[in-house]
């Protein structure tokens, strides 16, 4: 049972006493009946100012949590009471009650805990001693109308009310079958009525329904929490997390406390270090983490004005400028506010391994005493340390203190026996952990030490995140320790610095024993052939370790491996192979993602920075594990298959040092392997291929093509032919579109393609020799799948045909559709416009980058067709809620442009095309 709530100033929240004169001045003036409506409105007033003397104190102390969740409990206590007491006096008067006739009335679940915020349920059970029935015509039992009153007064004040209504033996028999009705109960406090009948309906609860069951309740909770934090996303560091239901959050601070209160019967989470389950210390984090996300909970009440727990990203703004986080170099106000939620909810999962293994270790001495007892595995030494159970257990309380070492060693240890650490032990090591300083983190062999955990070959994703969450990894590698916690606040980044660096580690170490060979082939097939696997895992490391300083995290990053690596042992070509990764761990995916790939000039570029085919294999592998580790669903075969494109290019030109063949030599070893492609292609490539010029040869694969030589005789004159499939070998759908040519084609295409429900993510745009268009658009839908049924592909042609025919008004419909993102709007990205006459020889190249948004693509197409532009190939990478679109161009003449001033008036309606929402007409 939760103790008395207790508040400062409770009258200044609601004044009890005040409020019973005042109703009873009502019923004397007007009878019972008739001041009702008198009595709510009173109620509804003192439910008003409490609410907004409630607010005001927040507002006042926005980071008193507990505080504030109390009063609003305390209020709602005190208008239950009050409401009480006017329906057994006024309305249904107890004159002469049946012995039976006993009413209590119990807070449960949250607010039996004594704590809500602003929008919280009001959970309330209503106990009588017996079921209450009224016989055929007879009036409904006093408890009855006693209840069913209370209910329509509460209701009256838009109280949001789970209420149940039932006698002891219901509720033993209820709570011995629903976990969840079991919990509600577990929470039960008295708010009023009678009290003896309280007293009874605890003493069953905890004969009747908890004893012997205690196991099985620890079981049930635990299979509970997994499954929610499945639901949740199963990681304390997802980027948009839900308070008190996702992991590390309040529920799970709640798990602890109900289960210790099972158990031991504890009537208050400080009772969890009475009967050994917490320490004083572990209690004091406790209470911060509660307090701490109380009062986000309460600020997202406020703010939002209902019962919202989704701390998403337009309300951490808000509450991080509530709780009066300022701006820092290198950190906003709304980083600094997610890394101490960070920080907090690693607090609750550090908690939750101690207490459970505690409970764990209670659990195993009430064992019973049987003939086998004796039987029990051995206790052995390993190192000087203890290992039984499977776990790995410090000899002595000053271990560490004696060899602070000792605190990287134990990790090795776990990581190389298969062990755990116990949680005593744990305990230990995060107490000591401020032991490690300059001389440790000098100190040789705990250098090799950090080198063997990093690089395991067994699990170091599980031993690293252990190692971290202990508080060893950010004291042994400080850098470190400054990203731990560290949210980028982007839609692209799903998970903290450190949660994301592990995450990256682990994916290397999966990739490296052949696990994930069919997710990532190209990078199992290099992995064996790196020179030095070290240096990929501590490029892995520190490719973020910059991030939140201010600048480019790349080049900090570099700078800060140029002097960790040397300390971490790795010789001087190791040490510089890891600064340029650091370095360059962006080309890569930039360059696949960001430019044309069959532009011989974008792989002379790459192959000029990158320079080995060592270094190649390195940032391959660094560079697919950064992308997979950044979340969900931001992996995809058409990211491999660019990667992959990339990769081969670059290779051959390191392996033969210069591009194998000359222009014409490409074009026609291209046919060579389009007509090795089956029967009917060597006929096409002489009938229809003439047409096609060599530009078109060069940029497109051989499987696009041989569809496009069939396409091309089918289509023979007619003026207009769509083709869409589904393209497995990308992960999209292909979309061709042969015409007539003409300016403004490519945006009336995306335009229709985009009312389609499609986004292009690649476009190449030829015209043959005889002015027709060959255009080629690859298309997913908004959360990056192909459309694949029937029904999609056929609405993808109507619409460009509809678009092309000029039959729609392609921009006020595009800007009418709801964006498919709307978070997107949380976020301020200035847009840029950047120019480069050097990345390819026969275009300019056009980058645009803005935030993400509906007919973002169609209104830069129409800008550029406005400028008079030619578009040849179209490159659209999206990162979150960032787009970044690369257009090869040339004026109408098929020249570079290269005159400032027209670049500077191309820039302008860019960045207007970027930035302007306004509808406009486009020129029909």
């Amino acid at each position: 049972m939760s103790s008395v709530i207790r508040i400062p100033s409770p009258r200044s929240v609601i004044d009890r006493r005040e409020l019973v004169e005042m109703i009873d001045k009502l019923v004397e003036a007007y009878g019972a009946a008739k001041a009702r409506r008198f009595i709510v409105e009173v109620l509804r007033t003192a439910l008003a100012d409490g609410r907004a003397e409630i607010a005001r104190r927040l507002i006042e102390k926005p980071s008193a949590g507990h505080e504030v969740a109390e009063a609003q409990a305390f209020l709602v206590d005190q208008l239950v009471r009050v409401i009480h007491d006017h329906i057994v006096a006024n309305v249904f008067p107890a004159g002469n009650r049946a012995k039976n006739e006993r009413l209590t009335i119990m807070a449960v679940g949250g607010y039996g805990r004594g704590e809500m915020a602003p929008h919280s349920d009001v959970d309330i059970a209503f106990l009588t001693p017996t079921k209450q029935t009224a016989a055929a015509g007879q009036a409904m039992p006093w408890c009855e109308q006693v209840i069913e009153a209370m209910l329509y007064f509460m209701w009256d004040l838009a109280l949001k009310v789970g209420h149940s209504s039932r006698s002891l033996d219901d509720m033993v028999r209820m709570s011995k079958s629903d976990l969840t009705i079991r919990t509600a109960m577990l929470e039960g406090r008295y708010v009023w009525g009678d009290q003896d009948l309280y007293e009874e309906a605890r003493t069953r609860f905890y004969k009747d329904v908890v004893s012997g069951t205690e196991r099985q309740f620890v079981v049930e909770k635990l299979a509970e929490r997994e499954e929610r934090h499945k639901r949740m996303g199963d990681s304390r560091y997802v980027v948009e997390p839900n308070i008190k239901e996702g992991k590390g959050g309040l529920r799970d601070l709640h798990t602890l406390y109900w289960i210790g209160k099972y158990i031991h019967q504890v009537r208050d989470a400080s009772e969890l270090v009475s009967v050994g389950l917490l320490t004083s210390k572990e209690y004091r984090a406790f209470r911060r983490a509660e307090n701490f996300f109380w009062a986000v909970r309460c600020h997202l009440h406020t703010i939002t004005r209902r019962a919202e727990d989704r701390l998403t990203f337009d309300m951490q703004r808000e509450v991080a400028a509530r709780m009066n986080f300022q701006d820092r170099p290198g950190k906003s106000a709304v980083e600094r506010f997610m890394q101490m939620f960070f920080l907090q909810a690693k607090v609750v999962g550090n908690l939750t391994g101690v207490f459970l293994a505690q409970l764990d270790e209670q659990f195993a001495k009430r064992q019973p005493r049987g003939l086998l007892a004796g039987f029990r595995a051995k206790e052995r030494i390993l190192k000087g340390y203890k290992v039984f159970g499977g776990r790995l257990k410090a000899p002595s309380d000053d271990w560490f203190a004696a060899d602070p070492v000792r605190m990287i060693e134990i990790f090795v240890l776990a990581d190389r026996e298969h062990l755990e650490i116990h949680p005593e032990t744990m305990r230990l090591i995060s107490r000591d952990a401020v032991l490690i300083r300059d001389e440790v983190r000098r100190d040789k062999r705990a250098n090799e030490l950090f080198m063997e955990l990093l690089t395991s070959r067994n699990n170091p994703e599980v031993a690293l995140r252990s190692f971290n969450e202990a508080g060893v990894f950010g004291r042994f590698v400080t850098e470190f320790g400054r990203v731990n916690a560290q949210m980028q606040f982007d839609m692209y980044h799903h998970y903290t610095v450190d949660e994301h660096t592990i995450r990256a580690i682990g994916l290397v170490a999966r990739i490296e024993k052949g696990e994930l060979n069919g997710d990532h082939p190209l990078a199992h097939e290099v992995i064996p052939k790196l020179r030095s696997r070290r240096a990929l895992y501590c490029s892995v490391l520190l490719h973020d370790i910059a991030k939140g300083r201010g600048g480019d995290h790349s080049v900090l990053g570099a700078e800060i491996a140029l002097k960790l690596c040397p300390r971490f042992g790795l010789d001087e070509e190791e040490v510089e192979l890891v600064a340029w990764l650091v370095r360059q761990h962006l080309l890569l995916s930039a360059t696949a993602f960001k430019r044309d790939l069959s532009d011989g000039k974008t792989i002379t570029d790459f192959v000029e920075v990158v320079q080995s085919i060592d270094r190649l294999r390195q940032l391959t592998v660094l560079t697919i594990v950064d992308i997979r580790a950044v979340g969900p669903g931001t992996w995809n075969s058409w990211k491999r298959q660019l990667i992959a494109t990339l990769y081969g290019a670059a290779e051959e030109r390191l392996r033969l040092g210069h591009a194998e063949f000359g222009r014409s030599n490409r074009v026609e070893a291209k046919k060579a392997a389009v007509a090795a492609l089956g029967a009917p292609y060597p006929a096409l490539i002489e009938k229809v291929g003439g047409i096609l010029g060599d530009a078109y040869w060069i940029a497109e694969p051989d499987d696009v093509i041989a569809r496009n030589l069939v396409e091309l005789e089918a289509s023979d004159e007619e003026p207009l032919s769509i083709f869409t499939e589904y393209y497995p070998a990308r992960g999209a759908t292909l979309v061709t579109v042969i015409a007539s040519d003409h300016p403004g084609l490519f945006y009336r295409i995306a335009g229709g393609i985009h009312l389609a429900g499609g986004n292009i993510i690649d476009a190449r745009i030829h015209t043959t020799r005889t002015g027709r268009a060959v255009d080629n658009f690859l298309v997913q839908d908004p959360l990056g799948r192909p459309f694949m049924e029937a029904t999609q592909l056929e609405r993808l042609s109507t619409s460009i045909e509809n678009a092309l025919a000029n039959r729609i008004q392609i921009l006020p419909q595009l800007v009418a559709r709801p964006d498919a993102r709307p978070r997107a709007d949380a976020f301020d990205v200035r847009p840029r416009v950047l120019f480069d006459n050097k990345a390819s020889n026969r275009f300019t190249v056009v980058e645009v980058n803005s935030r993400d948004r509906p007919a973002l693509l169609n209104r830069l197409a129409h800008a550029l067709f406005e400028c008079k532009l030619m578009v040849h190939s179209a490159h659209i990478a999206t990162y979150g809620e960032r787009a970044a679109d690369t257009f090869y161009v040339t004026d109408l003449l098929g020249e570079k442009l290269t005159s400032t001033p027209r670049l500077k008036a191309l820039e302008r309606r860019l960045l207007e095309a970027a930035s302007d929402p306004a509808v406009e007409v486009e020129p029909a």
